[in-house]
C-alpha cells in the first residue's frame, strides 16, 4: 500500500461543554515530526496523542490543532470571596482616616485585589474523553486518506517504470549492430587513411571499442532496480526511504550509459531514462 505524506483531516464532536474539532495536518519531512495545538484543559494530552501518532505514521511533519467551543450556558462565572472584599474595604477606609488627602477607593480596586475575584475551577474529564476518542477518529480518518492518496501515484509509477523498461530493452538489443556499425566505421576509416588492413589490428581495436562501450553490467542493474522498485510498492509498510534510494541508484545508472554511448540513440535513451527517474524521484518525496 503506498501512503502519501501529504494529507488532510477533521472531525468535529459535540460535548456537554461545547464543540470539539480535531484537525490534523500532514506534508513530507524525513522523519515523523509532530507539533500540537491544544486548549489549556487539554494539554496533559499531548504526551497520549503523541503515541497514538506514532502508532499510525512513520514520517511527516504533523500539525495537529484541537478546538474547544464552549457554549455560553458552560461558561464560568465568578466567585467574589466577600470576607476578603469586607477586609480590603475596610483596611482601605481605616488608611484613608489618617491621610489628609485621602483617594476613593472603588469596586475595581478591591476585585483586583489577590484572593477577592476567583473562577470556579471546572470539571473537563467529559471534555478530555471526547478529546482522545476525537482524537483516534481524526488520526485514523488522516491514515484513509494517506492511503488514498499514496494510491493515487501508483498508476504513475507504473506507466513510468514500464517506459524504463522499453528503454533499457530498446538499448541492450541495439547494441551488437551498433557495435557492427562501429566495425564496419573503423574499416573503412582504416580504408581512406591507405592503411593496410590488419586483421589483428582491427580485432585489437575492436576489442578496445567493445571494452569501453560494454554497458551489459549497467542495462542488467537498470533492469534489477526497475523490478525492485516494482516489487516494493507492493510491500505493505512505509516504503518512501527504500524508494528513494533506488531512484539514486537509477539515476546513477543512467548516467554511466550516457557516458558509455557510441551512438546518439542510446544517448537519448539514457536522457529519457532520467527524465522518467526524475519524475519518479519528485513523486516518491511525498511518500511515506
Amino acid at each position: 500500500m503506498i501512503k502519501s505524506m501529504t494529507a488532510f483531516a477533521r472531525k468535529d464532536v459535540q460535548d456537554s461543554q461545547g464543540t470539539l474539532t480535531c484537525e490534523i495536518r500532514t506534508v513530507n519531512h524525513r522523519y515523523l515530526e509532530p507539533s500540537f495545538r491544544l486548549p489549556e484543559a487539554l494539554r496533559e494530552l499531548e504526551n497520549p496523542f503523541r503515541e497514538e501518532l506514532r502508532k499510525q505514521l512513520k514520517r511527516g511533519k504533523v500539525d495537529v490543532s484541537v478546538r474547544l467551543q464552549s457554549i455560553e450556558a458552560n461558561t464560568p462565572g465568578f466567585e467574589v470571596n466577600e470576607d476578603v472584599a469586607q477586609a480590603v474595604n475596610e483596611a482601605a477606609n481605616h488608611v484613608n482616616r489618617m491621610l489628609d488627602n485621602p483617594a476613593h477607593i472603588n469596586a475595581l480596586d478591591i476585585l483586583r485585589w489577590p484572593g477577592v475575584l476567583s473562577v470556579p475551577e471546572q470539571d473537563f474529564s467529559s471534555v478530555r474523553e471526547a478529546a482522545v476518542s476525537l482524537f483516534r477518529e481524526t488520526v485514523a480518518e488522516l491514515a484513509v486518506v494517506r492511503e488514498r492518496e499514496g494510491e493515487r501515484l501508483r498508476p504513475l509509477f507504473e506507466d513510468r517504470l514500464a517506459q524504463m523498461k522499453v528503454l533499457v530493452a530498446t538499448v541492450r538489443e541495439s547494441m551488437p549492430g551498433l557495435l557492427k556499425a562501429q566495425e564496419e566505421h573503423l574499416r573503412e576509416r582504416f580504408q581512406k587513411a591507405k592503411v593496410e588492413l590488419d586483421p589483428e589490428r582491427i580485432t585489437q581495436e575492436m576489442v578496445m571499442l567493445a571494452q569501453k562501450s560494454d554497458v551489459a553490467e549497467e542495462l542488467d542493474r537498470l533492469d534489477a532496480h526497475i523490478s525492485e522498485v516494482s516489487d516494493t510498492l507492493k510491500h505493505d509498510e512505509a516504503i518512501g526511504r527504500r524508494l528513494d534510494f533506488l531512484m539514486q541508484e537509477l539515476n546513477r545508472e543512467a548516467n554511466t550509459l550516457s557516458s558509455k554511448s557510441i551512438d546518439a540513440g542510446v544517448t537519448r535513451a539514457a536522457v529519457d531514462l532520467k527524465v522518467l527517474v526524475e519524475q519518479v524521484r519528485e513523486q516518491v518525496q511525498n511518500i511515506e
